[in-house]
């Protein structure tokens, strides 16, 4: 599965009843649980990572992309819009563009 296709999956379940899909349920509360959701799932990856459990770690992080992306979708920013500021960030070093953002 791509990225791409995690965010038709995001789409077409935000279109459905909260009452038949978890994630129009999240969307339904708005942008800030989406938002705090995702928080709660960055968390649960980072304690898998110290913990070094490959296996929990990768779980965690596929739920952490997948709440990246109702979260995107919650405020109205498309995994387009990131993946070009993605590609924008790769014509400069990483060390450079981060200074440029600092200030």
């Amino acid at each position: 599965m791509t990225l791409e296709e995690l965010e038709q999956i995001v789409s077409a379940r935000a279109k459905a009843s909260p009452e038949d899909s978890w994630t129009a349920k999240l969307l339904a509360k708005g942008p800030e649980k989406c938002a705090e959701k995702f928080g709660e799932e960055a968390i649960e990856a980072v304690i898998e990572a110290v913990r070094n459990d490959p296996e929990k770690l990768a779980s965690e992080a596929a739920d952490v992309l997948f709440h990246l992306l109702v979260m995107l979708h919650a405020r109205g920013v498309s995994l387009a819009q990131v993946m070009a500021v993605l590609d924008a960030r790769q014509s400069q070093s990483g060390l450079a563009e981060k200074a440029s953002r600092q200030g």
